[in-house]
């Protein structure tokens, strides 16, 4: 199997909203970026279906065919795209080396990839129960009622039933802003009591539109393609019985997980793993490498936030460059 080796002054790994929107902005910059695909190629709009809150689209669109734009428009303008598993990194020095297998199973190194500058875009994955009818469509009803964010798909469910599984502060978050569209909300948890912080369980607790259901646990979903959820199967370790809970949308609030495990122990994170960012820069602390998008952002996590984050990784890219590109050949005159 032949070994490639390529050096790029901008690398970015991800692309979703954020890494595609880097490239833009990089490509346009002359600085001819290379884009490493990863697992997900398109991030997680590739597996949500109507896309109703992105500018530019009065009509909506499918969340497949708005990151094939992204694409396009990235490769228009002279991006490189390539689909490696990128297995470790070495940020030690610039320009920092990418390690690439074929695929995550892979043993066998097959591409190294040379940074002048860095832009993390890896994302973040939604927690799920791993239970049946979970899965994205086709083979579940992921994405046709089963979300994992209350602010992207909440408006779809307006005037209908839904469940919200979980019991820490991100379920409190979604349960309560679902009630602005939900006919009501059943929150299911599998304890006796929330671990959400208290403001956030009271809240819950005292609203009119919120039932509770104690120590039960969601063990399937299910509907069809035609209908989408029409409801779950319950199991209350209490009484330990089961019993079909009728509803037309589930959203799983058990929290995200940052795609960086890659950079554990080389950049600053937060105990969950999101990467530290500098003031209102993408600036990571090595310098040139920088983040955007849910891999550094836990708290909006929208589309059209990750591609501004992206946007401004790009522009920090690009100036990091000027300036040490600049001293380098002031350097290179006085040695002269």
């Amino acid at each position: 199997m032949s070994h490639q080796e390529i050096h790029k002054k901008v690398v970015i790994l991800g692309s979703g909203p954020a890494g595609l929107t880097a490239a833009i902005y990089a490509s346009r910059a002359q600085l001819e970026p290379l884009v490493v695909d990863g697992p997900q190629p398109g991030g997680q709009l590739t597996i949500t279906t109507d896309v109703e809150n992105y500018p530019g689209f009065s009509k909506g669109i499918m969340g497949p065919i708005l990151m094939d734009e992204f694409r396009e428009q990235a490769l228009r303008f002279g991006t490189q795209i390539i689909n490696v598993w990128i297995d470790s990194v070495d940020l030690s020095q610039r320009p920092f080396t990418l390690y690439g297998k074929d695929s995550q199973d892979s043993a066998e190194i097959t591409t190294t990839i040379k940074a002048d500058t860095l832009i993390i875009s890896t994302g973040a994955s939604a927690k799920w129960l791993g239970i049946p009818g979970e899965a994205p469509v086709p083979e579940g009803l992921g994405g046709n009622g089963v979300s994992a964010c209350a602010t992207c798909d909440g408006f779809f469910f307006r005037g209908r039933p839904i469940v919200v599984v979980g019991g820490g502060d991100t379920a409190m978050e979604e349960a309560l802003f679902l009630t602005k569209f939900a006919s009501k909300v059943t929150v299911v948890h599998r304890r006796d009591d929330f671990r959400a912080s208290k403001i956030m369980a009271d809240r819950v607790k005292a609203h009119e539109n919120i039932e509770i259901l104690w120590n039960t646990e969601v063990k399937e979903i299910l509907g069809s393609k035609e209908k989408g959820v029409e409801s779950v199967r319950l199991f209350n370790t209490e009484r330990n019985e089961e019993s079909l809970f009728p509803t037309e949308g589930v959203f799983i609030a058990i929290g995200h997980k940052p795609n960086t495990d890659l950079f554990a122990g080389v950049l600053d994170m937060d105990d969950v793993g999101y990467l530290i960012t500098e003031g209102k820069t993408m600036k990571t602390n090595i310098e040139g490498v920088f983040a955007c998008g849910d891999a550094q952002d836990s708290y909006y996590r929208q589309a059209i936030t990750a591609a501004g984050t992206g946007c401004m990784a790009a522009i920090d890219a690009e100036r990091f460059l000027a300036e040490h590109e600049s001293g380098a050949q002031q350097q290179t005159a006085t040695n002269w």
